[in-house]
């Protein structure tokens, strides 16, 4: 039985079973003593201790996988989810941004735009992409291809997986605050259907500046928040170290945003996160963007349109103990 790669704090319990087990079948096999009874006691452990972790999971943990270096990226669901992924380069403007791959591709035989963040798994592919935080010109080249989408009537896909736009002094030069801005006004104009996932890490305006959709999904084990946890304790409590807590009140889990109406669905991932399974992660991603398409086919482009603006109209409309309504 194979270990899990690079184990969270949580989970070395259950690295532990494993171990156990793994030294036990190597002894039954180097022997003739009968083990199957010890095996057995230990694979029913392992179960119910996966079980008992990633059913009670803290939002605080769902951080920390969401994080995972292991966890597919934006590529790797377009290479399982997507077919023929062609990626097209640069805003028209300044140049490339390799933090935010764009392209064509085919999702079950339909013509779909696909943009999203890319984070990289060691030292050297991060600094190509930038730890997955786009500059301005990333977000002018989404929004060239998004233009291209809706000249050729093609629906639009966003993979949403960045700690941040980055908050750099180049990139302020060149307006990252601005290029996002334009951003959310022109999607929320786009008259094809867009469907943005919560693929990882949805952090604050650089998730949002591709995240403007018909159907906001989120990944089971992503979070979406105006501000990580780290910097919220850094704020209110003015140590990093309460980032647990934080995450607890920024209620930035894919549940507690579903609650609030903040997604739409929330799509499961295999039993310990998508870093365990990427295939089986991709499908449910591939199942879920098909439904939304599909549905999304049936509204007339006003419908779409009034729709689209109704749903982030609604953000913050709640209502106070007394049934009255505030924004």
């Amino acid at each position: 039985m194979s270990l899990i790669a690079e184990p969270l704090e949580f989970e070395k319990p259950i690295v532990n079973l494993e171990r156990q087990l793994a030294e036990l079948r190597d002894r039954a096999s180097d022997s003739d003593i009968d083990m199957s009874s010890e095996m057995k006691r230990i694979e029913d452990k392992l179960t119910k201790t996966k079980t008992d972790i990633y059913r009670n999971l803290s939002p605080w943990q769902r951080v920390q996988i969401a994080r995972h270096v292991q966890r597919p990226f934006m590529l790797d669901y377009v290479e399982h989810s997507f077919d023929d992924f062609l990626e097209l380069h640069g805003d028209r403007h300044i140049g490339d941004d390799e933090a935010m791959p764009a392209g064509f591709a085919y999702l079950e035989g339909r013509r779909v735009v696909v943009i999203g963040h890319q984070k990289g798994r060691d030292t050297k592919e991060n600094l190509r992409r930038n730890f997955g935080s786009a500059h301005p010109e990333g977000y002018r080249k989404a929004l060239r291809l998004m233009r291209m989408a809706e000249k050729f009537r093609l629906p639009i896909v966003t993979l949403i997986d960045t700690p941040g736009a980055y908050p750099g002094i180049g990139a302020e030069e060149r307006n990252i605050a601005e290029a996002i801005a334009f951003n959310l006004r022109e999607m929320m104009r786009l008259t094809v259907p867009i469907v943005a996932v919560v693929i990882g890490e949805g952090g604050s305006g650089g998730a949002l500046g591709i995240g403007i959709a018909d159907r906001v999904l989120m990944m089971e084990n992503a979070y979406y928040s105006v501000i990580s946890p780290e910097g919220c304790a850094a704020i209110l409590w003015k140590d990093r170290k309460y980032a647990t807590e934080a995450a607890q009140a920024l209620k930035l889990s894919a549940n507690d945003l579903l609650d609030l109406n903040i997604v739409d669905e929330v799509i499961p991932e295999p039993m310990g996160g998508a870093h365990h399974d990427h295939l089986g992660s991709a499908l449910n991603l591939k199942a879920a963007l098909i439904k939304h398409l599909n549905e999304l086919d049936a509204f007339p482009e006003t419908d779409l349109l009034d729709n689209r603006y109704e749903k982030f109209r609604k953000f913050g409309d709640v209502k106070d103990r007394g049934g009255r309504r505030s924004a």
